[in-house]
C-alpha cells in the first residue's frame, strides 16, 4: 500500500469516528482498540503508553510524520477502534 492509500484509510476512519487521537484520551479509554499508530519521533510518555498497549497484545505501527497523515498539529499517537480498517492498515503499511 502506498502512502496516499494509507492516508485515505486513515481519513475514512477519522470521518467515521473510529479514531482516538492523543495520549490522554487513550490513557483513559477502556473499550476495545484494534490498532495503535504512533509517530517514530514520539516522546517518552507516548512510548510508555505504547508499551502498555503492546503488553495487552494490541498491534502497534510506528510511522514517520503522523501529523501530516492526520492533518493535526503535533499528533503523536492514535488508536483505531474498527477491526476491518485496523487490519487493512496493519497488513498493508509497508511503504
Amino acid at each position: 500500500m502506498d502512502k496516499i492509500k494509507f492516508q485515505d484509510y486513515l481519513n475514512i476512519a477519522k470521518k467515521a469516528g473510529y479514531v482516538i487521537i492523543g495520549g490522554e484520551k487513550l490513557y483513559t479509554y477502556n473499550k476495545k482498540i484494534y490498532l495503535i499508530i504512533y509517530d517514530s519521533t514520539a516522546g517518552t510518555s507516548t512510548l510508555k503508553l505504547v508499551e502498555k498497549f503492546k503488553e495487552k497484545g494490541i498491534p502497534i505501527l510506528s510511522i514517520e510524520d503522523l501529523e501530516s497523515y492526520m492533518k493535526i498539529k503535533n499528533c503523536k499517537i492514535i488508536a483505531i477502534k474498527n477491526k476491518d480498517i485496523s487490519e487493512i492498515l496493519y497488513n498493508n503499511a509497508k511503504f
